[in-house]
This record gives C-alpha cells, structure tokens and sequence, in this order.
C-alpha cells in the first residue's frame, strides 16, 4: 500500500557511545594517582607515629620511665636497714625509696654475681642519697660502711665500774650502747650519750621499755631506779638504730632479749624449778660472776641447795660488789655488812634483781644445775681452780688454802 510521504518516519535509534568518556577516564586516572600519594603520606605519618611513642612515651602519655642511675658522689649522708629476710629486690626498693638509688632494675644489674652482697648481714648502714647504683652495691659491702652495731659481752652490767688495783674501766652496757649509736653524718658526729640512756631506764612504765610479763613484778621492785632493767638486756651482738631516741634504744633490746630468753627455754626451765622466771634469771648472772664455765652447774646447784636449808643466806661476795663503782674480788668487813638489796650477806634469799647479763652458757646451768650436795664452793688459785663440799669445816680448810695463794688479797 502506498505511503503518504507525510506520514510519520519512524525514529532511528541513537547511537550510543561504549565506555566511559575521556573525561572521566581522565579523572578516574587523577583519582587514582592522588590516591596513591595520600596512602604514602599515611605510611609516613603513621611509622613517624610509632617512633614517636617508642621514644616519647613515657613522657607523653606517663607509661614507665627507662633505666636511669644517679652520677657523681651523692648529696647528703642516710642510714638505711637491711632486715633479716630481705631481699635484693626489696633492698633496692628501700634504696630507691630512701633516694639512694634511681632504679631497681639498674641496681640488680649492678649487684648480679656479688657473693658479698648476697651474704649481706642485717643491720644498719651508712650510704649517701643519690649515688650510682654500683656506689651502692660497694658501700653495702664495705664492713666500714655498716654501723650501729653492739656487741655485749657476758656478765656485763649497766654502769661502768673500775676495778680495784688496776684503775681499769670496765665499759657497762650503757656506755657500750652509746659507742655504737656512733655514726658521723655530713661532718657532724653524733652519739646517743650513756647518761641518756640510764635517764631513760627510769622513765615511765616498765611496760613503756618492753619489759615481759615474766619480768614486770621482780624489776617493778626497784622503783623508777635504772637497774629495774639489769639483766634484761642479753649479751650477745646486736643491731641498734643510731638515729633512735635513746627509749627506743633500750626497748627494743629488752623485747629481742626477752624473745632470746624465751626461746632458750626459760619460762619452762622456771616451771620445772618451781621458781619465776626472773629469779632463774637472778640464779644465772650469779653463776656467770661466781664461776669459770666448766664450774657453772655446779655453782647453781651450790646456789639451789643453800636456798632450800636451813641457812639461806648465800654470802656471795659478788652481791656485795655489784651497786659498788670501784670492785675488786675480796671484800671488806664494812662492806659486807652493808645492807642493799642485793647483799647476800646482809639478807637471806636472791638479790633483788640480777647483778649481770648472764650468757647462754650460765643461764642453762641456772635452768639444768648438775645433781649434788654442795653447799660451799671457793676459789683457791688464780688459775680458776674451785673446790666444792657440803661440810662447813672443810670449806674453812679450802678458804684457808684460797688465803695462802693470795686470790683472797686485796688491791686496797
């Protein structure tokens, strides 16, 4: 059928292009490019970044410091203590608490491999605040360095005394005590003085010195007198706090004493002796006066045995010595007829408290007397020499003897 040329040509599809335009090739290009700039700079920004907070840290977000050590000769002088069951670790804590030291760790580097350092003895020492932690390592193995140490020998008694003849002084414990609270800090030296220490052995409550239960009704005898603490104090080595008041000083060394005693078995040795404590104590510093030690059990027994007769009076001539300041072996008439409460000549019975820190070796012959029937015992020769009986007109014979050799003589 023919066609009207007017009629309406049908629509010729448009081409259509395939793939993106240049344009936006052009530009996916560009994206892609600047893309791989910023990922660089965020590579370079984030290892910046770790570097940062390898190095910076610590101080800039307060996480733990490096290793660091102190330099040169310190600043000011210091006591520490080194306690019985401490460490390397905890000594280089109270090192670095103290301002001795920086750093623990740097401490233990310096100390690895010390023998001297591992056997370090407690007690106390003298360092300097801000050393080198191999400074300190030295100076705690220096036996110089360590101070406050005392050593109290048997049969010591408080106050000093001189002996009769020579004009030697015999140091008591309380000059001992002053001796060793010696320790010269920044230039200045200072001491506890002895004259301190018997003030404060008659201050306050026997409670307020550490004086054991088992102690307090013999030593409370003695009033707010110093020698409510004689006996107390055991010989022996001990560690003292050069920097504690001279009260603190005694009270600690009446509890380690008592705890010493204690643990030597005399709260049972008393119970088996129907005797107190105290008085066991009193028995021992007679043995430890009276006696060499290959004689101390028998001298107990001698002491046990005149208690319980009929005669109680023990006339030692050491209870007549003791609240003298000038002593010699042989007494005089006058000053055994003195009364105090500790002549045993002028009383019956136990001195009213010990004349002496009896040692370990006397108090167990006070604790365990040998068995026998002696009543009398003296000394017959400078040697030591001791003759033992339970007859009266034999001891006259062996006093005779004692007379003869001279170590009955007077220095007067």
């Amino acid at each position: 059928m023919p066609h009207d040329p007017h009629d309406a040509q049908p629509e010729r599809a448009t081409p259509t292009a395939v793939g993106a335009p240049q344009s936006t090739r052009a530009q996916d290009r560009t994206r892609a490019g600047g893309g791989r700039g910023r990922m660089l700079i965020l590579l370079a920004l984030l290892a910046a970044g770790v570097l940062a907070v390898v190095v910076l840290g610590p101080k800039l977000f307060g996480g733990p410091k490096l290793p660091s050590d102190f330099t040169g000769e310190g600043k000011e002088d210091i006591v520490i203590e080194v306690n019985p069951a401490d460490s390397g670790s905890v000594i280089a804590q109270n090192l670095v608490d103290s301002d001795v030291i920086a750093d623990v760790g740097v401490f233990i580097s310096a100390a690895s491999g010390n023998a001297a350092l591992a056997a370090i003895q407690p007690g106390f020492y003298q360092l300097r605040t801000e050393i080198p932690a191999a400074t300190a390592v030295q100076k705690l193995t220096d036996p110089g360095s360590r101070v406050g140490k005392l050593v109290i020998p048997e049969g010591k008694q408080l106050d000093d005394i001189t002996v009769i003849g020579s004009d030697t002084v015999s140091k008591g414990i309380f000059t001992l005590i002053s001796e060793a609270s010696c320790v010269d800090l920044n230039g200045t030296r200072k001491c506890v003085a002895a004259q301190d220490l018997n003030a404060a052995a008659e201050e306050g409550p026997l409670s307020s010195l550490n004086v054991p239960d088992w102690a307090t009704e013999g030593a409370g005898v003695m009033g707010q007198s110093h020698r409510r603490l004689e006996g107390l104090i055991a010989p022996g080595t001990w560690n003292i706090d050069p920097s504690a008041a001279p009260k603190q000083i005694l009270s600690n060394l009446v509890a380690e004493s008592s705890a010493h005693y204690v643990k030597g078995g005399l709260l049972e040795a008393a119970t088996t002796l129907n005797m107190s404590p105290y008085e066991v104590l009193i028995v021992g510093s007679l043995v430890q006066k009276e006696a060499q030690p290959v004689d101390f059990a028998k001298v107990a027994r001698v002491i046990y045995n005149r208690l319980a007769s009929d005669y109680d009076r023990l006339e030692f001539d050491s209870t007549v010595n003791y609240p003298l300041a000038r002593q010699e072996v042989a007494t005089t008439d006058e000053d055994r007829a003195t009364e105090t409460p500790w002549n045993t000549y002028a009383m019956p019975g136990l001195p009213a408290t010990p004349i002496c820190s009896p040692g370990d070796e006397a108090l167990a012959a006070a604790e365990r007397p040998e068995p026998g029937d002696w009543l009398y015992f003296v000394t017959i020769s400078t040697d030591g020499t001791t003759l033992f009986t339970a007859d009266y007109q034999e001891h006259l014979a062996n006093r005779e003897l004692a007379l003869n050799s001279g170590v009955l003589d007077s220095g007067r």
